[in-house]
């Protein structure tokens, strides 16, 4: 049997993701026939540079697409779900902490489109590098996703809702969670004039030996190398700054305590 394939789209929403979403699928080839937002400004400029309409109401969206992408806020996913008439039209959420099941409301074909990335409409992004993790209520359906996602993404991977929030918790760490490491160390600089162009080769590195490496294996520091002196001199710079002090007094007993446990196995 050859599954129907996807030829035409409309995106609901008209922020960071739904922006790179709207523009690989115009590169694709495959056609957005409406956007919709709450943020009919930004949703009114996505349609212009999708060719594609722009409609002012949920109640305006035609049943008439093959493929529904909610690239909304979390929070929003159920709202719209709920909202949206589509008959069994396949639609999808791109959320990585939401369940497929929470679109049972507005269709009996839906899914997940997760792409592993952080988004921000002014940087562009390679769509062959990003890990997109795929999810439908059934076999057919998600073979229509891999097959409509391939078109834009190189690496395409079928993952349930429960791994996915681990994948997302982990995403966290590695992102969210360092970027505002990175905030700090910034805000320590800069209190002392120092430029933070100078951290960058730094960063580029530490990040660069995760690719071939094992993060416990290439730790460093004075954590890792239990140099209380050198421990003490950082909390005495960070005295002005308690909660600075605090995080980097939590982060090196954990590493301490990490490479204990690793020296007994």
């Amino acid at each position: 049997m050859i599954l129907p394939s996807i030829e035409t789209v409309v995106i609901v929403g008209s922020g960071n993701v739904a922006t790179h979403f709207a523009e690989a699928i115009k590169k694709s080839g495959k056609k957005i026939i409406q956007i919709y937002s709450k943020h009919p400004n930004s949703a009114k400029l996505l349609s212009l540079e999708t060719n594609s309409a722009f409609v002012k109401s949920i109640n305006e969206i035609t049943k008439e697409a093959d493929l529904y992408i909610l690239a909304i806020n979390d929070n929003a996913i159920y709202e719209v779900a709920s909202s949206i008439k589509i008959d069994n039209k396949l639609i999808v959420h791109t959320s990585g902490t939401v369940s497929a099941a929470v679109l049972h409301k507005a269709s009996n074909n839906y899914g997940v489109i997760y792409p592993l990335q952080t988004f921000s409409k002014s940087s562009p992004v390679d769509w062959k590098t990003i890990p997109v993790f795929i999810e439908a209520n059934n076999k057919e359906n998600e073979n229509i996703l891999i097959s409509f996602m391939k078109i834009i993404a190189a690496n395409v991977t079928v993952m349930s809702s429960e791994k996915r929030k681990i994948l997302h918790l982990s995403a966290v760490f590695v992102n969210n969670f360092v970027n505002y490491l990175y905030s700090i160390a910034e805000d320590i600089m800069q209190s002392n004039k120092i430029p933070f162009e100078y951290l960058k080769p730094l960063i580029l590195e530490t990040a660069n030996k995760i690719i071939t490496n094992n993060p416990v294996d290439i730790q460093t520091g004075p954590a890792k190398r239990e140099d209380e002196k050198t421990i003490r001199k950082h909390l005495e710079l960070l005295s002005y700054q308690k909660d600075y002090a605090d995080i980097y007094s939590y982060l090196t007993n954990m590493i301490i305590k990490k490479h204990e446990n690793k020296a007994k196995q």
